[in-house]
């Protein structure tokens, strides 16, 4: 499932080959759509898929706390909350989100070429479903070049090529996607297409040109590319016909206004998996592991964060008293029940990240009115008063507070920002000790799976594992 294997792997006996799964639109399109299902339907709680970020990274970080520590029956959640993941997990039963997400750009490189030689589909339906596979490989690239560093840059399924990749700098990573999300950005429709890529519909479950720009002003925030990071969180925020900031309890429904991508779920007769992991019952917080368990819950330092009468407070999170013990939850979604009617979808890009996007991006150039004024707009949905520091990094220092506020459990944006924003070993070396374990600079990065490591040798192990 590695690396390696991930370009040999022969087509199944009882399925088409790639060139008849694109010889028509119906099955051409099936192909991305089944890598959104797998994005949605592969359980959170194994920790083993970019699907899994939200939780594994908030338990990295100082996001979430892990009920019984390190004698939570789940071995694999321990290992990412006390920050001592090993590499050798990669074996045997365990598949990491390395490898998962490398089979899916594996899929993705399959449809770029294939896609690029087929002369049998509508050229709008080729053009979105390219679209499309270029903010997908854009997506997964991104996550894993900052879980994991340098990584190996795949964008063929040439196994001749893959099978002996080195790591590629993450700034050459970065690079490539960059051009993967301009390309997205002029291939797709402006608005959302359905299952078919290419009738319309109010279903937001297709990335479009506006989920290609959100993800293109987050990449260049974390590139410092502060110009282009304002230019393209501005164009999303100005599409005003499609997307406006909600109220707080509507915020996370399937197609809200504030959506700009979600991911409907599959999984019979349930709506989000973050609401099942996430919401917990009245006995509290479980030590065992497996579906159905909810073995988190927010952390003193996420709960610390929030101003009094915040809205954030009062609606993304709630609470039960289990043992005399009062644990906090994330409740963004709120429809944890089997057989509830589907009201919520899994929310990937949304609005409000990109007000933040741009008020960072404002403060870093010194446009101190325009970042106040982005601030504030997040802050006055929350029911907070206004701010206004005058000081660059004073600044700074509001804006990354409210998006801890504002994104906090949303596909490891804690996490990542406090390594991108040179804060990690400060707030870890405190956090450690509640957590009763120790940390070291370079945990910031996940370990490489032991396996893919003895299968190609051109690959080299993170330092500190």
């Amino acid at each position: 499932m590695g690396c390696r294997k991930l370009v040999d792997v022969p087509p199944p006996t009882n399925v088409e080959t790639s060139g008849s799964v694109y010889a028509d639109d119906a099955t051409a399109a099936a192909v991305l759509t089944g890598v959104y299902t797998h994005l949605s339907n592969t359980p959170i709680i194994n920790g083993t898929s970019i699907s899994s970020v939200s939780l594994v990274s908030g338990l990295s970080a100082d996001e979430l706390t892990l009920y019984g520590g390190a004698s939570n029956t789940n071995f694999l959640l321990g290992q990412f909350y006390l920050n001592h993941l090993s590499p050798g997990l990669a074996t045997g039963q365990t598949d990491p989100i390395w490898s998962d997400t490398y089979m899916e750009i594996y899929v993705l490189n399959i449809a770029l070429e294939e896609l690029g030689k087929s002369s049998n589909l509508t050229d709008r339906v080729k053009q979105q479903l390219v679209g499309e596979a270029k903010f997908m490989r854009a997506f997964f690239y991104f996550y894993l070049v900052n879980l994991y560093g340098d990584v190996p840059l795949a964008t063929t399924s040439n196994y001749a090529v893959t099978s002996t990749l080195s790591r590629t700098p993450a700034a050459t990573v970065y690079q490539q996607i960059i051009a993967d999300l301009r390309d997205a950005k002029s291939l797709l429709t402006t608005g959302y297409v359905s299952s078919d890529a290419i009738s319309s519909t109010t279903e937001r479950v297709r990335p479009n040109r506006w989920a290609a720009g959100a993800l293109l002003a987050r990449i260049y925030l974390y590139m410092k590319d502060y110009k282009n990071a304002e230019a393209e969180a501005d164009s999303v925020i100005a599409q005003s016909s499609l997307y406006s900031l909600t109220g707080l309890g509507v915020c996370f429904l399937k197609n809200s206004r504030e959506a700009i991508w979600q991911l409907q779920p599959v999984s019979s007769n349930w709506n989000t998996q973050d609401a099942q992991i996430f919401i917990l019952p009245a006995t509290g917080p479980t030590v065992s592991s497996g579906q159905g368990q909810t073995p988190v819950y927010l952390s003193s330092q996420t709960m610390a964060n929030f101003e009094l009468n915040d809205g954030r407070r009062q609606q993304w999170v709630d609470s039960v008293i289990a043992g005399g013990i009062t644990y906090y939850y994330p409740c963004k979604y709120k429809s944890a029940t089997l057989n509830a009617a589907l009201t919520e979808y899994t929310m990937v890009l949304r609005l409000g990240e990109q007000y933040l996007v741009r008020a960072e991006a404002r403060a870093t150039s010194n446009n101190i009115a325009g970042a106040q004024s982005d601030l504030n707009t997040i802050r006055a949905r929350a029911g907070l008063d206004p701010v206004y520091p005058v000081d660059p990094a004073a600044l700074m220092t509001a804006i990354q507070r409210e998006r801890q506020s504002e994104l906090f459990t949303e596909w490891g944006n804690r996490w990542l920002d406090l390594k991108r924003t040179g804060k990690v070993d400060t707030v870890m070396q405190d956090v450690a000790v509640a957590k009763k374990t120790d940390w070291r600079p370079e945990w910031q990065y996940y370990p490489l799976p032991a396996y893919d490591i003895a299968q190609d040798p051109h690959l080299v192990q993170n330092p500190g594992y």
